[in-house]
């Protein structure tokens, strides 16, 4: 069990806590990321982003690695670890790690991002940058023009619906309720869309 100590403590290592930790270190913090449970956030898994200025085009996990190599340059220090318990009541702040460890900062930013819900069926991963995506905001490009299917029936899943009903040539949206938990607003919107179809009482098993 270790104590670390630092004037800020950022949670998280996806692009919003890189970007922290490049701006502190600049400003002459000392500065330490938690990775968290995933090493660069969930765009590590986008295979390719083409609408990050400066870039072309660069793979998710190409990116992260740039970004954790400019703020490891700067002096920001990183602990492959993940924060489980936060004492906000007393400062400085103490953070407690899975791992046994306690972090110290006079300040903390949670920059802990989002993490996508998958439906643990075997060929998902195999296809995983190959067709099977976890971000149509990310990813939708890569299928104008293309017939895809968006798994859920909440908010998430008829926004992300709506979006690639823009850029697809036909959406199917598998609920595997016979009725949408979404907003009334955006059951409106995915059941009134010309695009959209949705598939009540279906559940995706493979692909």
């Amino acid at each position: 069990m270790a104590l670390y100590t630092t004037d800020l403590l950022i949670l998280g290592s996806g692009p919003a806590g890189y970007t922290a930790g490049i701006y502190a270190a600049r400003a002459g913090l000392k500065t330490m990321i938690v990775s968290g449970n995933q090493e660069g956030g969930q765009l590590t898994m986008t295979s390719s982003i083409e609408n990050f200025p400066g870039f072309e085009e660069i793979s998710g996990f190409e990116l992260m690695d740039k970004m954790k190599q400019q703020a490891l340059k700067l002096g920001v220090q990183f602990a492959n670890d993940n924060i489980v318990e936060v004492d906000f009541g007393n400062r400085p702040f103490v953070c407690s790690s899975e791992n046994g460890h306690s972090y110290k900062a006079r300040a903390v930013i949670v920059a802990t991002g989002s993490s996508a819900k998958w439906l643990n069926i075997p060929s998902e991963k195999k296809y995983l940058g190959y067709g099977v995506s976890a971000c149509a905001t990310c990813d939708g490009f890569f299928y104008r023009k293309k017939v895809v299917a968006v798994v859920g029936g909440g908010d998430t899943a008829c926004e992300e619906a709506i979006y690639l009903a823009g850029l697809a040539s036909k959406v199917y949206l598998i609920v595997r309720k016979p009725f949408l938990r979404a907003s009334k607003i955006m059951q409106e919107r995915v059941m009134k869309h010309e695009k959209i179809e949705v598939l009540f009482e279906h559940n995706a098993v493979g692909l």
